[in-house]
């Protein structure tokens, strides 16, 4: 039977494929294909590392002091007993030889389906058995990651309808491990929880592939190898689609290609509006590797690094040094071709964890509320060795092209002359040092209402300001992010969030210095006529989208827009009087939007 599971959309397109469930605590589990011709080796590995754990056990049970309880005894035996089922090494072979599964992924996939026959067991004492059956699998995984693998075989292409693409289904995933999926295999994933702009979409969107998170039960609804369907337009998950809906859908992937190869024709256009003012598109990236699709994609630069996802599922004694943060700096640096290169320092918190913590752990189980704890560079701050390597690093990568440092989540002068102590420090050692390094400007990021509504203060003292709507928003309403719960609350279009970035912008604009729009409403082409009518003419979004927003800007005509602003920021509605204005002065996309609203 077909059923409908709602969630928040978060990276738009369709996704259909099998299911692949996934517990939170096994999501960095790798997965790939095996070589057809090498399917014996892996069950081989399989087989071999179950060997090795009943080895283990017996070695435990015979160890064991003669005044230990016997219940230890008898937990080993079924623990030996687990590991010998059929059920579990059997079946894990079966995904091997008719998926060509590797054999941490056939493992894992094996134990959703076990778990899911002992959470809908009658008897309380076998249902509790799920946690022997859990630890006896996460041995065989650790043998197995000791052991080594075999090369994965790279996927082949698949047509539109999908011939048996995959997708991910999770109750969480962290941003690192998201980041993991750009080499994987999943075509689209579904979450339990998460909001619109937590770091996990946010990393979704950077990959371009359907998301839906906030699904609630999707996890325990769907079950392993089922049929579904991600509408990441509608934030809509079908299990078990009826063959017209699956058609529909289908013929639904072959339009979105078409329009993102008709998209793709724009990517040298220079991105001039219709009056002639010369619009800045840049590209949002994670890691340095990103910056070869920042160029493809006609960004103009990188105007947001995000240099956490160097730090992020690391313990807090093996974070990068200063050589290794320097190469990865300089690469993307080269990697850009003399582009400027916009660096945050490193902003853990939240939903971002460190020390291998799940972002649901580092919210329920490390502080009450990391959203408004010892993060970016409170956390920056707090640790001067770190941040003194993290600064040494970008000004030595600045020597190899432009650079920009970008500091986020600063409220405060006390913050902004600690900061600013810091880097003439860094400047100072490095001089002396006799390591070649260069200048870099060094900008702000206004994403906290104290520092939105003192912009003076922080145009003193620095080059150039970026408003991350992202967490400005979450401050300005209240609302964690990340959580799903209050996540209809979260209003890009409320009239004082845009009070606030159109006193941004203006501001900067007066005082001669750079300002931009890195977070999600700079990609959002919604938002591209409002951000234009308000003065900016930089956005930094996701290469993935620059395309679909230099098609705004070169559709506008910043003086009409400009002209029409101040009804939008006097509404009680901006989004519906946004609509009606732009579209009764030509713009399509408003023209489209409000008739498809009506």
């Amino acid at each position: 039977m077909s059923i409908q599971i709602f969630g928040l959309p978060v990276s738009r397109g369709v996704a259909i494929g099998r299911a692949v469930l996934v517990a939170s605590s096994r999501v960095d589990v790798p997965h790939h294909f095996v070589d057809p011709a090498r399917v014996d080796e892996e069950i081989a590995r399989l087989i071999a590392a179950r060997d090795t754990v009943a080895a283990e056990f017996d070695m435990l049970k015979h160890d064991l002091p003669s005044d230990v309880p016997t219940e230890l005894a008898a937990l080993l035996d079924v623990h030996q007993m687990l590991l010998q089922d059929e059920a579990l090494i059997g079946a894990a072979v079966v995904w091997i030889v008719e998926r060509h599964y590797n054999a941490e992924w056939a493992l894992s996939a094996q134990l959703e389906v076990l778990a899911r026959q002992f959470d809908e067991m009658e008897d309380a004492y076998l249902r509790e058995r799920k946690a022997d059956l859990e630890q006896v699998v996460e041995r065989l995984l650790r043998n197995l990651g000791r052991g080594g693998g075999l090369p994965a075989m790279q996927p082949h292409p698949r047509d539109f309808g999908g011939d048996d693409p995959l997708v991910l289904v999770a109750s969480d995933i962290s941003p690192a491990d998201m980041l993991n999926f750009k080499r994987s295999v999943f075509t689209g994933f579904v979450t339990d929880v998460g909001g619109k702009t937590s770091h996990t979409a946010i990393v979704a969107r950077s990959m371009d592939i359907p998301a839906v998170v906030g699904a609630r039960q999707a996890s325990n609804l769907i079950r392993q190898d089922d049929c579904i369907i991600i509408d990441g337009d509608a934030g809509l998950v079908i299990v078990d689609p009826s063959p017209i809906v699956l058609e529909e859908y289908r013929f639904r992937q072959r339009q979105s290609e078409l329009e993102r190869g008709r998209l793709a024709r724009l990517r040298h256009t220079p991105a001039v509006t219709l009056d002639g003012e010369r619009i800045e598109l840049l590209g949002n990236i994670e890691m340095p590797e990103d910056a070869p699709g920042a160029l493809e994609s006609g960004a103009a630069g990188v105007g947001l690094f995000r240099s956490e996802f160097l730090f992020m599922g690391r313990d807090h004694d093996d974070l990068p040094d200063e050589e290794e943060q320097y190469d990865a700096y300089r690469r993307a640096v080269e990697g850009m071709n003399g582009l400027p290169v916009t660096i945050r320092t490193v902003d853990i918190g939240a939903d971002k964890p460190l020390e291998g913590m799940t972002p649901s752990e580092l919210r329920h189980e490390s502080v009450l509320n990391p959203a408004l704890g010892l993060r970016a560079i409170r956390w920056s701050l707090a640790e001067p060795s770190m941040f003194r390597r993290q600064l040494r690093a970008l000004f030595r990568a600045a020597h190899h092209g432009p650079v920009k440092i970008m500091i986020p989540m600063l409220g405060s002068l006390h913050e902004i002359r600690q900061t600013l102590e810091q880097i003439h420090h860094v400047q100072r050692q490095l001089a002396e040092s006799g390591k070649p390094f260069g200048r870099a400007e060094l900008g702000a990021m206004i994403e906290v209402p104290a520092a939105a509504l003192t912009l003076p203060l922080f145009l003193r003292h620095f080059d150039f300001l970026s408003i991350g709507t992202n967490d400005l928003i979450q401050y300005t309403l209240a609302i964690d992010r990340a959580d799903e719960a209050v996540a209809h609350l979260y209003d890009p279009w409320h009239p004082a969030v845009l009070h606030l970035v159109h006193n941004t912008i203006v501001q900067a604009r007066a005082a001669g210095k750079g300002v931009s729009v890195c977070g999600e409403m700079a990609g959002d082409p919604a938002f591209t006529e409002l951000l234009l009518a308000m003065g900016l003419r930089s956005f930094s979004m996701h290469p993935t989208q620059v395309a679909a927003v230099k098609q705004r800007v070169l559709r506008a005509d910043t003086r009409r827009l400009a002209s029409l602003l101040a009804p939008v920021l006097e509404s009680d509605d901006p989004e519906r009087t946004c609509l009606e204005l732009f579209a009764s002065a030509g713009s399509p996309a408003a023209a489209q939007r409000l008739a498809s609203a009506a």
